[in-house]
C-alpha cells in the first residue's frame, strides 16, 4: 500500500471526526468530494510527493495552490492539475516569497484550510567533505521552512 492509498483510507467529517473506511467502495464514495471546498497549499508541489498531493487533493475537491521554486516545472504541473490550482514561484526559505504565497491565497481564496509543507532538500556528503554553507542550506530549507511555512 503506497502513501497516497493509505491516506486515502481517513477522511474528516463535517465534525472533524476521523474515521477510517477499509472498504474500496466506500473509500471511493468519499474520496471525490471530503476536500470540497477547501483550500491547500503544498510547498514543492511541482513534481514527486508533492505533485501527487496536489493531484489526489484535487481529485478529492480541494483547490491547490503549489509553490516552488523552478517556474517550469510549476506551468507543466498546473497545466496537469487543471483549474483547481494555481502556481506561485518562490522559495521556502526565503519569508518574502512565502508572504507573497499567502497573500495570493488570501486574494483568491480568503481562507487557508490545509498546509502541506512538503519541499525540502538533501546533499548527502562523506563526512569530512561537509561545509558550513550546505549545513545552513539544509537546515534553512528542512527546518527553519518548515517553521515559517506552517507559522505564517
Amino acid at each position: 500500500m503506497g502513501v497516497i492509498d493509505l491516506l486515502s483510507i481517513v477522511f474528516m467529517n463535517e465534525d472533524t471526526q476521523i474515521h477510517a473506511t477499509p472498504f474500496p467502495a466506500l473509500r471511493k464514495k468519499h474520496a471525490m468530494n471530503r476536500l470540497n471546498g477547501r483550500t491547500a497549499v503544498i510547498t514543492g508541489g511541482a513534481t514527486g510527493i508533492g505533485l501527487a498531493a496536489a493531484k489526489r487533493f484535487v481529485e478529492e475537491g480541494a483547490f491547490v495552490f503549489i509553490f516552488g521554486r523552478r517556474q517550469e516545472a510549476l506551468d507543466a504541473a498546473v497545466g496537469d492539475l487543471g483549474p483547481h490550482a494555481r502556481a506561485v514561484q518562490g522559495s521556502v526559505s526565503d519569508e518574502a516569497d512565502l508572504d507573497r504565497l499567502y497573500r495570493a491565497v488570501k486574494a483568491e481564496r480568503g481562507t487557508l484550510d490545509i498546509v502541506f509543507a512538503n519541499a525540502g532538500t538533501g546533499s548527502p556528503l562523506p563526512l569530512g567533505q561537509i561545509t558550513e554553507e550546505q549545513i545552513d542550506d539544509t537546515f534553512g530549507r528542512n527546518v527553519k521552512a518548515v517553521i515559517f511555512t506552517v507559522q505564517k
